[in-house]
């Protein structure tokens, strides 16, 4: 009999889902929102995967990770600036990398996509993923990293 009691509690301990853990119950409301067949056509396939399913672009494949111009690099979506040229630094990891955001017009959630624990960041004006932040930037700045993908970017020079 307690054998039967363990394993019903054991069931209904494991098998319930919290609230925090379900995104769509969170869903934010962005400045531009489109709907998914409007993006479709506004973006390239590369930029829809990035920006609108959370995806990754192949390391060292971005056409702005070596630019050196001066300017800013805004969201592919929105055109939202987002960082600055002056704060971008080449980290050695294949993604064009920044030590800071423009504040105000870059937002952060958490994310265990991998198993692990995540800061993301995407577009606080539309809500477009751009990529994730870690503490492992320059030290002599901000310590931080923002790995960005290309692809989620436009540059608009000086």
């Amino acid at each position: 009999m307690y054998i039967k009691i363990i394993a019903i509690l054991l069931f209904v301990a494991t098998s319930c889902k919290g609230i925090s853990q379900n995104k769509d119950d969170k869903k934010e409301t962005f400045k531009v929102s489109k709907t998914d067949a409007e993006w479709r056509k506004e973006l390239t396939d590369m930029q829809y995967y990035i920006l609108r399913q959370a995806g990754t672009e192949p390391a060292g494949t971005s056409k702005l990770l070596d630019n050196k111009k001066e300017g800013i690099y805004a969201c592919a979506a929105c055109s939202t600036p987002l960082f600055k040229s002056e704060h971008k630094f080449n980290s050695g990891t294949g993604w064009p990398s920044f030590d800071t955001e423009i504040n105000g017009n870059v937002a952060f959630d958490v994310d265990y996509k991998i198993g692990y624990e995540r800061t993301e960041e995407h577009c606080a004006t539309c809500g477009g993923h751009l990529g994730h932040v870690f503490n492992d930037g320059p030290k002599n700045t901000t310590g931080k990293r923002h790995c960005i993908n290309g692809a989620a970017l436009k540059f608009v020079e000086k």
